[in-house]
């Protein structure tokens, strides 16, 4: 179990063939870190306890499970809405697979067996496992096609959900040694290798996956083919002939990000979370096998990404037409989309990036999306959620995309299914390694066990973040070492809001960042965003950091017209937002002005727990006939972003006015 998290982005030493090649720096296995804090804690318990059996539940209750009943028995109609229905089940047996590495659990351990044992009798005899067509191969679900492949490039998803098994019997083998799920994806992922390559079949799968899973088969069991193939499909990106003069994002192929090869790609393009999949997977692939082609293509889009598309909270994909990448500075609020999913993707490769390159860039915009754009995507409760994360609520304006209020499931379910998956999996995302250089990425209080040239060693951290930014940091090697403590300083407590000039403080902090140790000043160099400390550690010693926690304005970028005049506020890694339940029933009527003074204070029994940001505003009023406006002033209550929606239904607003003229509830 200590090698779970392990197999997602290394070589697992279950492996059959030890690979030689990989990411240089990897990560510490989550089940080697025990959390003690509250923050998350808290949420992964509540995954553990509500959301994994709600989301079995639902699986049950929709459909979903019988699909794979009526497929066992080659009758009936497939009964759901959508061909990737089934990867529902697969997400929640990964993340369900995570929870059990940490805590062991008879009767759900004998569930994911039941489940399983469904799942191997839809199976047909080659592998082939895909229920749409299945059920009835005569009248199979509308996307599938009429036979097995010729509608991967579009919507058929059969690689797709191929791929999400992949994950989950990865993840359910390394959690339990046990080979019932893991058999039944290896000959799915046999008949894959039968069926496409060189000579053989030739596709760009519709939508991205299977080159992640087919990764993580390869590091469990050795055989190059998988990983020959992960490849095959990446490679076959830009072959279709599209008409590259349309600006229909399907007729041109950017929806698929298959307009061109992906070695001459370099702007994040098309639907937001395909994207996600397809640069990890090219991640994946680069680091086992040394495509420079791949690593640069991949560099441009990041730089493209984070420097022209991202929001200010972390969250990508604003168009909801297509659930996809808009233009460069294309990041309109009141219609933003920003879906659940590509915030986990954003994770997922990040992590990536920071394991190929050793920067603590992409730890920023990790912690950046993971702190407020993704896990707004779950409601406090643990079994609401949204699809979407919008950047403003107003009365007066509606759209067919923006959810005001969460809901227990969609018909397409596929965030609340990823959010079960990537849950459990966040310890595994604090600490990473590179020989005698040690990473603190995520500062989470608990304890992380590792080794070091063989040697054991532990770190305990202690803080009260993200509420507070003291940070202390515990030493304890088995004996006395030598190694490189390498501690992320994040861009935002260095006066930089986000690694690039699309979001910048509207004025730069005077507070310092100051590392104590044992008790001391320490002399330390500064790489990559990481402020290491060299020397040879004795069991004891103590690290404290202090990170400034001050209220930050932030300011975007002239080439994004709808934020011109406004400012967001960022305390710590947290965006906040304004919501209508603290602000008398509106957010879109409020005034910052700029020499605004803010307090700051935790209140335990808010949310949950928050820290709320107050001050003296203005805020706006329309006289009932409409022809006069008036401003008073009022109580200025912030909450943070990941937190909206969890008391009701009203006005919420990211971006602030400094100036009546570009309050927009004047514009709609």
């Amino acid at each position: 179990m200590k090698k779970l998290f392990f197999l997602l982005f290394t070589c697992s030493s279950l492996s059959a063939l030890a690979q030689k090649q990989d990411y240089p720096i990897q990560p510490v296995a989550f089940t080697n870190v025990k959390l003690t804090d509250h923050f998350w804690t808290s949420r992964i318990e509540t995954n553990r306890t509500v959301t994994i059996p709600a989301s079995f539940d639902r699986c049950k209750t929709t459909g979903r499970v019988k699909n794979f009943q009526m497929a066992a028995e080659g009758k009936g109609k497939f009964c759901t809405t959508y061909p990737f229905d089934d990867t529902d089940i697969y997400k929640t047996i990964e993340g369900a697979s995570y929870s059990l590495a940490q805590h062991p659990d008879k009767k759900l351990d004998a569930y994911l067996d039941s489940l399983i044992v469904i799942i191997g009798k839809a199976q047909e005899p080659d592998g082939y496992l895909y229920t749409a067509r299945t059920i009835d191969p005569l009248h199979p679900q509308a996307w599938a096609g009429a036979e097995r492949w010729i509608n991967e490039q579009n919507n058929s998803h059969e690689l797709y959900n191929s791929g999400h098994m992949f994950e989950g019997a990865a993840a359910h083998y390394m959690a339990t040694g046990k080979r019932n799920f893991l058999n039944i994806a290896l000959k799915n992922a046999d008949l894959l290798v039968a069926t496409f390559g060189p000579n053989k079949k030739h596709v760009a799968p519709g939508h991205q996956v299977v080159e992640m899973g087919l990764v993580k088969l390869y590091r469990i069991t050795g055989k190059k083919e998988y990983l020959d193939l992960a490849k095959f499909f990446i490679d076959e990106r830009g072959k279709k002939q599209y008409n590259k003069k349309s600006k229909n994002v399907w007729e041109n192929g950017t929806y698929f990000q298959d307009d061109k090869p992906v070695i001459e790609q370099d702007e994040a393009e098309g639907h937001a979370v395909r994207a996600m999949y397809l640069y990890s997977g090219m991640a994946d692939v680069a680091a086992l096998t040394g495509d420079k082609q791949y690593l640069a293509a991949i560099d441009k889009i990041w730089d493209n990404m984070v420097g022209k598309k991202m929001y200010v909270q972390g969250s990508i994909g604003a168009v909801g037409d297509g659930e996809r990448f808009g233009a460069n500075y294309e990041l309109p609020n009141a219609t933003a989309y920003n879906e659940t999913c590509a915030a986990i993707g954003n994770v997922f490769w990040n992590q990536r990036m920071f394991l190929l390159h050793g920067d603590a860039k992409y730890i920023d915009v990790l912690e950046k999306t993971l702190y407020n754009g993704l896990i707004s995507g779950v409601g406090l409760d643990g079994k609401s959620f949204f699809y979407t994360n919008a950047m403003q609520i107003q009365d007066n304006f509606n759209h067919p995309d923006i959810e005001r209020e969460r809901a227990g499931w969609f018909t397409c379910s596929c965030c609340p299914t990823n959010v079960v998956r990537l849950m459990p999996s966040i310890p595994g995302y604090i600490y990473a390694q590179n020989g005698k250089d040690v990473f603190v990425n995520l500062f989470i209080s608990g304890t992380g066990n590792l080794k070091v040239n063989n040697k054991a060693i532990a770190i305990t951290q202690q803080n009260n973040y993200p509420w507070d930014g003291g940070l202390a940091f515990t030493i304890n090697p088995a004996a006395s070492m030598d190694l490189n403590l390498k501690i992320r300083i994040p861009g935002w407590a260095q006066n930089q809001a986000i690694p690039s000039n699309l979001y910048s403080y509207q004025q730069a902090s005077t507070q310092k960042v100051t590392i104590k140790l044992n008790g001391k000043p320490v002399s330390y160099q500064m790489e990559h965003g990481y402020a290491v400390i060299s020397k040879k550690w004795k069991k004891g010693d103590k690290v404290e950091v202090n990170l400034p926690m001050a209220v930050q304005r932030v300011i975007a970028n002239t080439n994004l017209p709808e934020d011109s005049g406004k400012i967001a506020l960022q305390r710590g890694p947290l965006m906040y937002c304004a919501e209508w339940k603290d602000n008398d029933g509106k957010a879109s009527n409020i005034i910052i002005p700029q020499n605004t003074a803010f307090t700051t204070q935790y209140q335990p029994a808010l949310l949950n727990g928050v820290t709320v940001l107050t001050a003296d505003v203005k805020g706006v009023n329309i006289a009932g006939d409409g022809q006069n406006i008036s401003t008073q002033n009022q109580t200025f209550t912030a909450i943070p972003y990941y937190a909206w929606a969890n008391r009701g239904k009203g006005e919420m607003t990211v971006w602030f006015p400094q100036q009546v003229k570009y309050v927009d509830l004047l514009t709609h």
